[in-house]
């Protein structure tokens, strides 16, 4: 009973998908998660919110919790970008694009409750919580896992074991692959507010010297806010008492939506890109942020890993289907070969657009606004950049064209 076909470390957004995806294929599945979701540490179902792009709300249709999505979510219609002190803008509107929304926005502790929800009726899953998984040693045909739980020691064994534990992924680590890691110097705070003038289903991202600062739509009118400060800055910023505190954040977003009021509980977490050196070692692959962490410029890197959870669902099925391995060489390699130029092109975009706008020597302000402006009225720009950031750029697998598994 200790034999699995797949164990996924990490419990988290992208693990818990992962589990819902791969259900239809029958296979024996373990989740080992560190810290029960209702938890009050608990990182991955916090009050942060989450943008869910066009290829997320197809894989969710896919694995039918679309509905339940939905109903807790915000759409987002339109997308206003600016550059603090500058002219230039940019936007991006769905009706232009052919779509009902741009993608939504949901709190991920309700994305949890339906992912939780979801979880439950899955045959042939365990999981296994709270426990940490100790040590991983991959052999030919299965990888030995020790896991901690209750201060006592057991076994299990997998045909493949998948990284799903976050940014500071200890099975990555366990099983020698290195990262490769660039700290921002920089902070998100995050929360949420009440803005005097509605949103009306608008989502603003105003890039600063210090970082961006964006603005999106959630329940009851307010607006759930990712700002970005410098790291000596931060602590100051958390300290400041709710009056000081909008009335900075308003000098750095401006008077578009009005007198911003009522905010809410803040907190803030450092910033940094990190990339895998590679995607998968013996019976062992990564996805989501043990891949690859984005800085949230974009909100691009939820939606990045479920792209990896899709594509790891398509290699296995093919697998299944031969029948096959979902552990075997030929698989993982499959994957790494089709997830590379999805993960470069994002990481660097990202990061790319951080150093940009971050940028402050001449003539680059300059540029910047021309681009803004080429962006808005150079015909079908926005169109191929909507297509990227909704993810339905590329070789899509199934799930993120919504077709499910079988």
């Amino acid at each position: 009973m200790n034999d699995y076909d797949i164990v996924i470390a990490g419990g988290g957004m992208v693990g818990s998908s992962l589990a819902l995806a791969l259900a239809p294929l029958g296979l024996r599945v373990a989740i080992v998660e560190q810290v029960a979701r209702e938890a009050a540490q608990q990182p991955s179902f916090d009050d942060r919110s989450t943008a869910l792009s066009r290829s997320t709300q197809r894989m969710f249709e896919a694995i039918g919790i679309w509905d339940a999505v939905v109903a807790a979510s915000t759409p987002i219609t339109h997308v206003h970008v600016s550059d603090k002190g500058r002219f230039g803008f940019a936007h991006i509107d769905a009706a232009e694009q052919g779509v009902e929304a741009l993608g939504y926005v949901v709190i991920n502790r309700v994305l949890g409750g339906v992912l939780e929800d979801a979880l439950a009726g899955v045959k042939g899953l365990d999981v296994i919580c709270p426990a940490r998984i100790t040590a991983a040693t991959p052999g030919a045909d299965r990888v030995t896992v020790s896991i901690e739980q209750d201060a006592a020691i057991a076994g299990i064994s997998c045909r493949l074991l998948v990284a799903a534990d976050g940014a500071g992924s200890a099975v990555r680590e366990m099983v020698g692959i290195g990262v490769n890691r660039v700290a921002y110097g920089q902070r998100a705070v995050i929360g949420n507010l009440l803005p005097e003038k509605p949103l009306r289903n608008r989502a603003f991202e105003r890039f600063t010297a210090d970082g961006p600062l964006a603005l999106l739509p959630v329940a009851e009118g307010r607006a759930g806010f990712v700002w970005v400060v410098a790291e000596h800055d931060a602590e100051r910023v958390l300290a400041l008492d709710d009056a000081t505190f909008l009335a900075e954040l308003q000098d750095t977003f401006g008077n578009r939506l009005g007198a911003l009021t009522r905010v809410g509980k803040r907190s803030a977490y450092p910033l940094s890109l990190s990339k895998a050196v590679r995607l998968t070692a013996r019976r062992t692959v990564l996805v989501g942020n043990a891949a690859h962490g984005l800085h949230p410029a974009a909100a691009q890197g939820f939606n990045l890993g479920l792209r990896d959870v899709a594509a790891l669902c398509d290699c296995i099925a093919d697998a299944i289907d031969d029948p096959g391995d979902p552990g075997a060489v030929d698989v993982l390699a499959r994957y790494a070969q089709w997830r590379r130029s999805d993960q470069r092109k994002l990481v660097h975009f990202t990061d790319g657009l951080v150093r940009l706008f971050g940028d402050s020597r001449p003539p680059v302000p300059a540029l910047r606004d021309a681009g803004m402006l080429a962006f808005d009225l150079v015909p079908g720009v926005r169109k191929i950049f909507a297509k990227h950031t909704m993810g339905l750029a590329g070789r899509l697998p199934r799930l993120s064209r919504g077709v499910p598994l079988s």
